[in-house]
């Protein structure tokens, strides 16, 4: 997997990992107006609240492709590979040092238990088929918040054998899938206040991850479009969105975050580890290395989108079911120092 790097063409991993120094931050600032960030006179962030404090990580770099969802299939099915070892994806920082307790019996208190995810993804023999069908279409396995079969126009990146799309970001990923991917990685599912502090730049509290320059329709700083399903990528201008309106990752060059990662607006939509909610008032219980563990709706964070241009604001935050396979959900994984 090394076909990964700014521009859509680069030779470098597409499992890099780059370390987030800690420190403190607000995780709610810039309010809307009209669709229009509030600033301050000065250009920098408005009205700040919520303040967090986060220890030093590593979060990937790019969003996962298609290539490094394929090596995990491979797994699951049979076909290559060995299980982790005991303990994968436990994160030890957060929850008060008791990892992610709480919150899937048999998963996250011991790490990785194929057994334990089993509802919720296809392993061994014939299970290739069922995943080839759950990519492809993102509506197998999936359900509305009223239990009706959720179908999709698809744009789904996936192919069934490797071709030119592996440094595509995989799509119709659903919650389970890809926090038990991040666990086989060797990883985890970032918490919002992390992948929050990383897109804000830390302190610096960025109205975009790359700052504050517009992100104009040229795709170089991030790959959007409007909220009626146009996309302006790969012309500039808008034009209805397929599957070639999805970027190989990296490809807005310009729109690195402080640390590095790529694509942490536009692009995907990404998967985070908290439940949604209202965030908790710091001076009740204040936020360090905190994350929303506890299943108050039938929803997960997610942060980024595709577009319309707000959406790329570095606070903006929204939820989806759990179990919705979307064509613009994707992911990135966070890991220890």
């Amino acid at each position: 997997m090394d076909n990964c790097g700014p521009g859509g063409f680069g030779t470098e991993s597409c499992c890099t990992s780059l370390e987030v120094t800690g420190g403190t931050y607000y995780r709610t600032y810039d309010p809307l107006d009209a669709g229009v960030p509030v600033l301050a006179a000065d250009g920098g962030a408005a009205h700040e609240v919520d303040p967090a404090t986060v220890s030093s990580f590593r979060l990937d770099k790019y969003l996962v492709t298609v290539g490094r969802f394929r090596q995990y299939i491979q797994y699951l099915t049979g076909s290559t590979g060995a299980p982790p070892v005991p303990g994968s994806g436990i994160h030890t920082h957060l929850n008060g040092g008791l990892g992610l307790a709480n919150v899937i019996p048999g998963t996250y208190e011991t790490g990785w238990d194929a057994t334990a995810w089993s509802p919720y993804i296809a392993t061994g023999s014939g299970a290739a088929d069922v995943w080839n069908a759950s990519l492809s279409s993102c509506n197998i396995l999936s359900h509305d918040d009223a239990g009706n079969p959720y179908v999709a126009e698809t744009l789904s990146t996936w192919t069934t054998t490797p071709g030119a799309r592996e440094n595509l970001p995989i799509g119709c990923v659903n919650w389970y899938e890809a926090c038990a991917f991040c666990i086989w990685d060797g990883g985890f599912l970032p918490s919002e206040a992390e992948w929050g502090y990383a897109a804000a730049g830390g302190s610096q509290q960025r109205e975009y991850p790359w700052g504050s320059t517009d992100p104009g329709t040229a795709s170089q700083y991030a790959i959007y479009g409007d909220n009626v399903d146009n996309c302006y990528y790969p012309t500039g201008t808008l034009q209805p969105c397929t599957v070639a309106s999805i970027a190989p990752v990296g490809t807005p060059s310009l729109g690195a975050g402080y640390w590095g990662q790529l694509d942490m607006a536009g692009e995907m939509s990404e998967w985070v580890l908290d439940w949604y909610a209202a965030y908790v008032d710091t001076y009740v219980v204040p936020c360090i290395d905190c994350a929303n563990l506890s299943p108050g709706q039938r929803s997960k964070v997610i942060r980024t989108g595709s577009g319309p241009k707000w959406e790329l604001l570095a606070p903006q935050r929204g939820s989806l079911y759990l179990q919705n396979h979307d064509q613009f959900m994707g992911f990135r994984c966070a890991r220890a120092p």
